[in-house]
């Protein structure tokens, strides 16, 4: 693709709707039709299928934005920001559905807060927004299939007692990679950031 095709495509769909910016729309929106699943239809199978293709879907936008050679600052701040508020949206809805285990639940939730108290520290500081680590990604990404694999566990789906195997299988790892993103990677940049006047 040549720089003209590509600022073409951009000029097609303006500077913040870009491709790779409207699939992390898409996703944004499915957020609702996951609570709506969950709750109003009482269809945990259904709402487990979608939770996991938004999870299992997270790198489809960051493909697209270097396929067409549409990233964006923008882009690089909204993709994380949905994929925070589907954790936020469906690990609180899980513990009032009481799908998945209270212990997983609050680390999870714990480690997500203090992530992001760490990002707006660093913003604050008119820093280069908080880089997220290899291990800090693997671990939000275990921690998505570990979710969905709990309300499945407990659903009316023919192989649930798998998947509460399997979703502790991903889970205690995925925990454990977070923490260690948080407190060995994140925590020291935020420390030199406060240490510099």
């Amino acid at each position: 693709m040549t720089d003209a095709d590509a600022t073409s495509r951009r000029q097609e769909l303006g500077p913040f709707l870009t491709w790779p910016n409207l699939f992390t729309l898409i996703r944004l929106l499915c957020i609702p039709l996951f609570l709506w699943l969950l709750f109003a239809r009482e269809n945990r199978a259904a709402a487990a299928w979608l939770l996991g293709g938004l999870g299992a879907t997270d790198w489809v936008d960051g493909w697209l934005a270097r396929r067409l050679d549409q990233g964006s600052e923008f882009g690089a701040m909204f993709d994380p920001v949905v994929d925070r508020l589907l954790f936020a949206v469906a690990v609180p809805a899980l513990i009032v559905d009481q799908s998945i285990p209270l212990t997983v639940a609050v680390v999870a939730l714990s480690r997500e807060v203090l992530t992001a108290l760490f990002a707006m520290i660093i913003t604050a500081r008119g820093a280069e927004r908080l880089q997220v680590t290899w291990e800090g990604k693997t671990g939000t990404f275990l921690l998505m299939v570990a979710v969905p694999m709990f309300l499945g566990s407990v659903s009316s789906l023919s192989y649930a007692p798998v998947l509460a195997w399997l979703a502790w299988l991903f889970a205690v790892p995925g925990l454990a990679y977070g923490w260690y993103a948080t407190m060995f990677q994140y925590l020291p940049v935020v420390r030199r950031e406060l240490a510099t006047t």
